[in-house]
């Protein structure tokens, strides 16, 4: 039996991050029932709900609107309505701008309720073969400015690094990597659960020489080996001395 969607109820809905298979049960539901869907883009948004036969009041809502559709979409859930935010794939929240509605809902005293899915940086984790118990996120490291610092305290890090990576500059971060952290063990995948996934795995120095073999494409996620990481040991059991 669906859940009775609750008025002025803020849904969080993760969606597929590439094949459209991977949509929960219950993330149709709710999005068929929701007053409103406000999407990161609503172009993209619009393909997965024409592929479930959804037709929802839609709008955008993105890193340089996200303030003010913040507010609105705060207003319209004072009014009763059950809105649902979704990213373009995966879990909103992650490397997105949903943290802003979600954070400014819950100082409201707004309900929030998360309907969990597809999530490019576990995907990516679980496959790795590098230890899941113990991680952090890094998401997408700065462009420019704070690039360095961000290298440098990573490279003392003994849990496992999951960080977001475009094709533009993957072959300068795998570089960046060598540099300030040594030859270590990584995973690096692309396009993960796509038509074209492919996994890479082995000292960065080779992943980046093969990386540069083949012109990047696609959006890729980078898995970096901890320092307290041996080769064969079972999650738990590495050192952190």
């Amino acid at each position: 039996m669906s859940e009775e969607i609750q008025k002025g109820a803020l849904y969080v809905v993760s969606t597929p991050i590439g094949n459209l298979d991977d949509i929960t049960l219950r993330a149709v539901h709710i999005l068929r029932s929701v007053d409103l869907i406000a999407a990161e883009d609503t172009r993209t948004t619009k393909v997965l709900l024409d592929h479930l036969g959804i037709r929802r009041p839609l709008v955008s809502y993105f890193s340089y609107n996200e303030r003010r559709r913040a507010g609105e979409l705060i207003a319209s859930l004072r009014k009763g309505n059950a809105v649902a935010v979704v990213t373009d794939a995966g879990t909103p929240g992650i490397s997105d701008p949903a943290y802003v509605v979600i954070r400014e809902a819950v100082d409201a005293g707004i309900s929030v309720i998360a309907s969990p899915g597809a999530s490019a940086l576990l995907a990516a984790l679980i496959i790795s073969g590098l230890p899941t118990d113990r991680f952090v996120f890094e998401g997408f490291l700065p462009v420019k400015k704070g690039r360095k610092t961000r290298f440098e305290a990573l490279a003392a890090e003994p849990r496992t690094i999951v960080m977001y990576e475009s094709p533009h500059r993957i072959e300068k971060t795998l570089g960046e990597v060598l540099q300030f952290m040594g030859d270590r063990q990584v995973a690096l995948v692309r396009e993960v659960t796509k038509k074209f996934e492919e996994v890479r795995r082995g000292p960065v120095s080779r992943v980046a020489d093969e990386v540069r073999a083949r012109p990047p494409r696609g959006e890729y996620v980078l898995v970096i080996a901890g320092t307290s990481y041996r080769t064969g040991a079972p999650p738990g059991n590495s050192d952190d001395t």
